[in-house]
């Protein structure tokens, strides 16, 4: 598993906390988290999968934003989900959920963190499939 680059230690103790494979990777100079085996509710079509999130210069004062997951998430209801586009990183083919923070949900320095923003990313997967 690459280490590419340093996270803050509060990450770092989260990621290994989670018991799953993950790797820090620099590809030309942008950093991606990539977590291995996260948990998908049931309504898609895989169980688990990759994401990665890209963490940019100034972090953790700079949120993280987005996620993009491989394989690509499908609703096994049929129904599309919006805002997703393709994303090549690491030489494969990724889905870029393209979900944001909001001015009543704005990151917050100090507080939030790769396990605040994962966790944000969880509850993107639940209300997904609650637009019915």
């Amino acid at each position: 598993m690459r280490r590419q680059f340093n996270l803050p230690q509060e990450d770092l103790e989260w990621l290994e906390g989670r018991g799953k494979p993950y790797e820090l990777v620099n590809e030309g100079g942008i950093l991606r988290v990539v977590v291995y085996g996260f948990p998908v509710p049931p309504g898609y079509n895989v169980s688990e999968v990759a994401v990665n999130v890209r963490v940019d210069a100034g972090y953790p004062d700079t949120q993280i934003d987005m996620a993009y997951f491989s394989p690509p998430l499908v609703r096994a209801d049929g129904r599309p989900i919006g805002a997703t586009c393709g994303d090549t990183f690491d030489g494969k083919s990724w889905q870029r959920w393209s979900r944001h923070r909001t001015p009543a949900n704005p990151w917050r320095p100090g507080l939030d963190n790769l396990s605040t923003h994962f966790e944000l990313i969880a509850d993107w997967l639940v209300r997904e499939l609650a637009k019915g």
